[in-house]
């Protein structure tokens, strides 16, 4: 599985439990809820910054946007390994 697919999941991982505990406080608000939603969102993304470290190959804009709560851990994905650049076409 490539660096960049991981940090996809991961970065998938830590916006949907965001956005589902943010959703649970602003409806329901279940302690149970948070209590499971709240470590493993922690858990997402201290591995979106790490992942995002070790896939930076230099830049450090990779990791910089993986700190960014929530859609850091996608934008650092598509950071990472751009699909097209405009560089790569003209060559």
């Amino acid at each position: 599985m490539s660096p960049r697919r991981i940090l996809d999941l991961i970065g998938a991982v830590e916006l949907v439990t965001l956005v589902l505990m943010l959703g649970n406080i602003a409806t329901v608000h279940l302690r149970e809820i948070s209590g499971v939603l709240g470590p493993v969102h922690g858990l997402a993304y201290m591995a979106t910054v790490i992942t995002a470290v070790l896939v930076m190959n230099g830049r450090r804009r990779v990791w910089l946007l993986a700190l960014i709560p929530g859609i850091g851990g996608l934008l650092a994905a598509r950071a990472a390994s751009p699909r097209s650049s405009s560089s790569a076409e003209g060559a």
